[in-house]
């Protein structure tokens, strides 16, 4: 990221003499974000400045509360001319996020776009968020299997000096009933003889695509996996509707990687996204409540072995070892699970061989550092039996963490809980409980 001042210092050149390259949506966004904390006067003179074919993109960039402040302030003319310049699957976004501030502006503002593009954005807000239909682009290059290499090719030109085409990677090719029949990369289109139609040159038909209602998650799976640059997308009659490209993918992989850390964590992505301050200090409070009960209940099973305690002072000294090798065991087994449950590397019908698998993980590290921690004790206190107790406790806690970071992520995905949510206060107060109750109770049989 460019320094604020250079970018400031850019960004008022391109301004004042728009022939100058501009910066890009995602700099200049960054820099209105600085601008807004400094002065709110000077960020709506820039809004007003900006032409009208890169606003939108630089609206979709800005963070959620400065973009609805933004969208306030702009006359319904100015964001209707932004959406003009975007590409479907974007403008459907700006379109949605305008009708978040004020369907009365976001209604005006459609009415203005012309009929065409009315129509593509009403084809995406169509599908739900979760569909792959809703994150498609309904620009795409095609070609039928009767035309010329060189004829597409002049068309792909002239569509690109009209600025009507972005992005592109492949030809599609389609019959009469716009029914996808194969896909031509374009550094394999240039090895043809331009001269031949697609029906000669087109032997391997195999391709991949999704379904405009297949979940998107799914299409991020397949990217992944195959490290694609764009996927055609196709209705359930098998004509092509869109594609969707790998730009809008990484957005789905970030916001889902974002979710998994906030939500394990105890914090809510949306909440933090809007800066507001007593909205994300009574989101976290909630959770810390929450947190705050699992540690009253953990000091009720502490408060049980009082006696204990008391004639065996080391006992308190050992006691937080017992319950953060517990806590630190199940956060490995938990935060593995629930990455691996996303990519879909886990699923629910082996669940059984993946929990063996963690428990057994769980159980030699606890045979291990039961060793270690128990010769440590006998050294530290010289008490053999003290030794015992802290070692069989660290077994037994290990096998707590192991099968619990294991079991709730799976419980929760079969009860369809997002596997993140809420998965860390329940593996505390089960490691911190089962550990003081395991490492106190075998004090009280074993030394008393």
């Amino acid at each position: 990221m460019k320094h604020y001042n250079e970018l400031k210092h850019a960004f008022d050149h391109f301004l004042d003499d728009p022939s100058q390259p501009s910066p890009h949506a995602s700099d200049v966004a960054h820099l209105l974000k600085k601008v807004r904390k400094k002065d709110k006067e000077e960020f709506h003179a820039y809004l007003t400045r900006i032409p009208n074919d890169i606003l939108g993109d630089i609206l979709l960039e800005l963070p959620e509360k400065i973009k609805d402040e933004a969208i306030a302030f702009l006359p319904s003319e100015e964001l209707a001319d932004a959406v003009d310049n975007l590409d479907s699957d974007d403008a459907a976004d700006l379109i949605n996020d305008i009708d978040d501030v004020d369907e009365d502006k976001s209604e005006a503002v459609f009415a203005q776009l012309d009929e065409e593009n009315q129509e593509d954005i009403d084809k995406l807000r169509g599908y739900s968020e979760d569909q792959a239909g809703a994150w498609m682009q309904t620009e795409l290059f095609e070609a039928t299997l009767d035309e010329t290499i060189q004829h597409s090719i002049d068309r792909l030109k002239e569509l690109k000096r009209q600025d009507e085409l972005t992005n592109i990677h492949q030809v599609f090719i389609v019959n009469e009933h716009q029914r996808l029949i194969a896909t031509v990369s374009l550094e394999d289109l240039i090895l043809y003889d331009f001269t031949q139609t697609y029906r000669n040159v087109v032997t391997n038909k195999e391709f991949r695509y999704v379904e405009a209602t297949d979940n998107i998650e799914d299409v991020a799976s397949i990217f992944e996996q195959y490290d694609l640059s764009v996927l055609p997308v196709l209705d359930y009659q098998g004509r092509l509707v869109g594609r969707i490209t790998s730009d809008d993918i990484y957005d789905v992989i970030e916001e889902r990687a974002t979710d998994q850390i906030y939500n394990l964590a105890g914090v809510n992505d949306d909440v933090e996204q809007e800066e507001d301050f007593f909205g994300v200090f009574k989101n976290r409070a909630i959770w810390l409540s929450i947190n705050l009960a699992t540690a009253i209940l953990a000091s009720i099973v502490i408060g049980m072995f009082d006696a204990t305690l008391a004639a065996f002072v080391p006992l308190a000294i050992l006691m937080p070892i017992v319950a953060s090798m517990g806590g630190n065991a199940g956060t490995q087994t938990l935060t593995v699970m629930v990455r691996q449950m996303a990519l879909g590397d886990i699923d629910l019908e082996h669940s059984k061989e993946v929990l063996k698998k963690e428990v057994l993980i769980a159980l030699l590290n606890g045979l291990l550092f039961a060793v270690i921690m128990g010769i440590i004790a006998y050294l530290w206190f010289d008490i053999s039996k003290l030794g015992i107790v802290i070692a069989l406790a660290m077994i037994i806690n290990l096998f707590i963490a192991g099968f619990f970071g294991a079991a709730i992520p799976l419980v929760l995905k079969r009860l369809n809980i997002d596997p993140a949510i809420g998965s860390t206060v329940i593996l505390t107060t089960a490691t911190d409980v089962f550990g003081f109750l395991s490492f106190l109770g075998l004090a009280s049989m074993i030394l008393m």
